[in-house]
């Protein structure tokens, strides 16, 4: 199953700079385990905000929420999921 995944982060203004820093390394730890497994197959960043667009690829929605809600900042995110499939008009057949 494909999914399209909207991603927008608001941390507390309340945080401590090391406190930002700390979540927001191991945000980039935590995605690029996912990126590196496969799964995660595209991330954009947004330009001008602090949210991003991406592609996972998994077996299932237990799958996909799994992956999501692994990421340190996901209590602070709002998130939107799409399910996709293949449009018929499309010229390639996956998504690499």
């Amino acid at each position: 199953m494909v999914y399209v995944v909207e991603m927008d982060v608001h941390i507390p203004e309340t945080w401590s700079d090391e406190k930002r820093i700390d979540f927001i390394t191991r945000e980039k730890e935590c995605s690029q385990k996912w990126q590196a497994s496969g799964e995660w197959k595209y991330l954009w960043r947004v330009a001008g905000k602090f949210s991003n667009i991406s592609v996972l690829e998994v077996e299932s929605p237990d799958q996909l929420h799994q992956i999501i809600s692994s990421l340190p900042l996901f209590p602070y995110m709002t998130i939107k999921v799409s399910s996709i499939c293949k449009h018929p008009n499309a010229l390639r057949e996956t998504l690499l």
